[in-house]
């Protein structure tokens, strides 16, 4: 993001050192406009990436908790199967 900033700054600074024509500032602002939109896709595009991460951590999350509360209902009840059997002893 710094770069982008930095990227930003010394375009416009290296343009507006040529001349202060009308078109030069036009250019100017034409290129800050686009590197303004490209950090701003590049920020959503991370955005939507970190919010599919996220929901992805958390089903995840709920299927391991699905596990878990199924493990110790079984641990409680005595029904611990091991492949479809009931375990007597699970030492």
């Amino acid at each position: 993001m710094k770069k982008a900033i930095m990227l930003v700054l010394a375009v416009i600074f290296s343009l507006s050192i040529y001349s202060c024509r009308e078109t030069t500032q036009e250019k100017t602002e034409e290129a800050a406009e686009a590197i303004g939109e490209d950090i701003e896709a590049g920020a959503k595009k991370a955005g939507e990436k970190i919010k599919k991460g996220a929901e992805k951590a958390g089903e995840d999350i709920k299927k391991g908790a699905e596990k878990l509360e199924k493990e110790v209902e079984e641990e409680i009840n005595n029904t611990d199967d091991v492949n479809n059997e009931e375990a007597s002893d699970d030492f």
